[in-house]
């Protein structure tokens, strides 16, 4: 199968797909936690992943690098 996203955008892409299953887990839980199984628990959590994929997608792509450097100052190469 051939690649259908270019080299240079595997950050971003990333970022998008991390970002993306990272909220639906915690926001999942967060609604859980706030509202059991509630009726239109599955509505809100929705509502509350969207929300919450919209901030940490520019989250990712803004802390990432940081992120990167420090590890390369902590991490010891061989």
């Amino acid at each position: 199968m051939k690649p259908f996203i270019p080299a240079k955008l595997e950050p971003v892409a990333f970022g998008f797909l991390l970002s993306g299953m990272m909220t639906f887990f915690v926001s999942g839980i967060s609604t859980f936690l706030a509202l059991g199984f509630a009726p239109g628990f599955a509505a809100k959590w929705m509502q509350s992943w969207a929300v919450s994929w919209a901030v940490a997608f520019p989250v990712i792509l803004f802390v990432a690098p940081l992120v990167r450097r420090i590890l390369h100052r902590i991490v010891v190469s061989r």
